[in-house]
């Protein structure tokens, strides 16, 4: 997206920033950075789980995520 942008593909760039909304929204269901690390950890970056106080990524927003990564990578 940000390559397409900048050798001036913006209508390339544009739709894959629009593509990834859903994505986007899911990643910011819960509290940072907890989506966005069972998101890493879901593509092959062990990132580990939060730290306390913080908790796991709840059950329903895990399988939002896992639909929405199967379907966008």
């Amino acid at each position: 997206m940000v390559m397409d942008y900048l050798t001036g593909n913006w209508q390339k760039a544009s739709s894959s920033q629009i593509y990834a909304i859903p994505l986007i929204n899911a990643l910011f269901s819960e509290v940072n950075p907890i989506p966005i690390k069972y998101a890493l950890n879901k593509i092959g970056f062990n990132c580990g789980i939060p730290r306390l106080p913080l908790v796991e990524l709840s059950e329903k927003n895990k399988n939002k995520i896992d639909f929405l990564l199967n379907n966008w990578l």
